[in-house]
Parts: structure tokens; sequence; C-alpha cells
């Protein structure tokens, strides 16, 4: 038996058409992938005795977190905002493409995007993180004080773009 564990909270349910997109790729090509592995794992049983059979087992285990994504993504994707809209104004908003300096002067653009397109390797935040909200609804030239862990950022918001 498990450890049980509290549901999550409950993520912001907006994605930019683009990620909407990918999520969407995501899902095909895991079915894909599944058939793959069914049929893998019906020769792995075929070898016999599955309690020591390392493929049967390892193909099981793989089968199974396909099965928990696809299960995932089938009731994500209805329940998805896609916002084509770029927002009227100077503020950040979702998706949003923000320039900030912090006290040393080092600039870091942001792209503000749905929790899930996240992604740390393109810097896309996700809206609900800390600085995303911190940033939310900011202008140019406008300090942003973010508190994390105990320590307090300060920094400056200095360009804001959109893109189409």
């Amino acid at each position: 038996m498990g450890r049980w564990r509290p549901p999550a909270p409950s993520s912001s349910p907006y994605i930019t058409p683009a990620g909407f997109d990918a999520l969407t790729k995501e899902l095909d090509d895991i079915w894909l992938r599944r058939r793959a592995v069914v049929k893998a794992l019906a020769e792995a049983a075929a070898e016999g005795d599955r309690s020591e059979n390392a493929e049967y087992i390892y193909r099981k285990k793989e089968l199974g977190g396909l099965d928990h994504r696809i299960h995932y993504l089938q009731k994500r994707l209805p329940a998805l905002n896609v916002v084509r809209e770029t927002p009227e104004g100077s503020a950040v908003y979702f998706g949003a493409i923000v320039e900030v300096s912090d006290d040393s002067g080092a600039v870091r653009a942001f792209r503000i995007v749905g929790p899930d397109e996240a992604d740390a390797k393109t810097s896309a935040i996700s809206m609900d993180s800390p600085l995303a909200r911190a940033l939310l609804s900011r202008n140019v030239d406008d300090e942003v004080v973010l508190t994390t862990n105990g320590q307090t950022k300060s920094m400056r918001v200095v360009s804001i773009n959109y893109q189409d």
C-alpha cells in the first residue's frame, strides 16, 4: 500500500496555443509508444516465468507510466483554456516576456506561461510561481520585491513584450 499524499493544489487552466499543440502532440505520440510497449510486453510474457523476467517487469512498469500520463493528459486537455489574445496596455499579463534587472544589474528574461508548459531551460515560468505572481500587473520601471525561503530579492521591470 502506498503512502497517502494530499491532493496537489489545482493549477491555473491557462495555456498558450503552442503549449496546447505540444500537449496534444505528446498525447498522440504516447499512444503510438504504448502500442510498441504492449507488443514488447506480450513478447516478454510469452518467454515463460514472469517473476524472474526482467524484460516483462520493465515493460509492465513502462506501460503503467504511459497509462498514467495518458490519463492525466486526457483529463487535463479538455479543462485547459487556450489564451489566443494578447492583452491591451503595457502591464505584465499571461504570455508576456518580461526582462528584469536585479540589484547587481544582471538582466534576465522570463516568459509567463501556464503551469503545463513551464520550462526552466527556456525561462518559461508558470503563472502560479511566486516570481510570476509578483510580476503580474506590473509596468516598466516598477520595483518588484520577492520573498522566498526567507530571502528577499528586489528587482526592477526593464521591458515587457508579447509574442504573436
